[in-house]
């Protein structure tokens, strides 16, 4: 993973993408719009000291600026909106060939990804991952 580029979507504090930069990648990229959490993202990017492999957008994830292709993405909006097939569509150009994908969903939505990788589920929330095939 030492080469990962990671994408953060509803970034939240950051945890995804810090968890990544401690484990090997390369970089994080942070998308999220609310001000709350892009000063808790900002605050843990700087506890961790990885200002220099990080990058914090402010953006709504269903319409980001222009992207570069990240290896890992990670998705967490918020529950019952229907959110990440939105934000995939919106994200074109961020998801690399290949790139694995995971999103967490809430217990009543539905979502069946193209060649899913695995499935887990912690209390409510249910994990999906799977491959960008495109």
């Amino acid at each position: 993973m030492q080469t990962a580029r990671v994408l953060d979507v509803f970034a939240g504090t950051g945890a995804y993408g810090l968890e990544a930069l401690s484990r090997g990648a390369a970089s994080a990229t942070f998308i999220e719009n609310n001000r709350a959490a892009l000063s808790a993202i900002r605050a843990n990017v700087a506890a961790c000291r990885a200002e220099e492999t990080t990058n914090i957008i402010a953006a709504d994830a269903t319409n980001p600026p222009r992207g570069a292709p990240h290896d890992l993405i990670f998705l967490d909006p918020p529950y019952g909106q229907n959110l990440v097939p939105k934000a995939l569509a919106a994200l074109i150009g961020w998801v690399a060939p290949g790139a694995i994908i995971i999103a967490e969903f809430g217990p009543e939505q539905i979502f069946a990804p193209p060649e899913m990788l695995a499935e887990r589920r912690h209390g409510k929330a249910r994990l999906l991952f799977w491959r960008n095939e495109t």
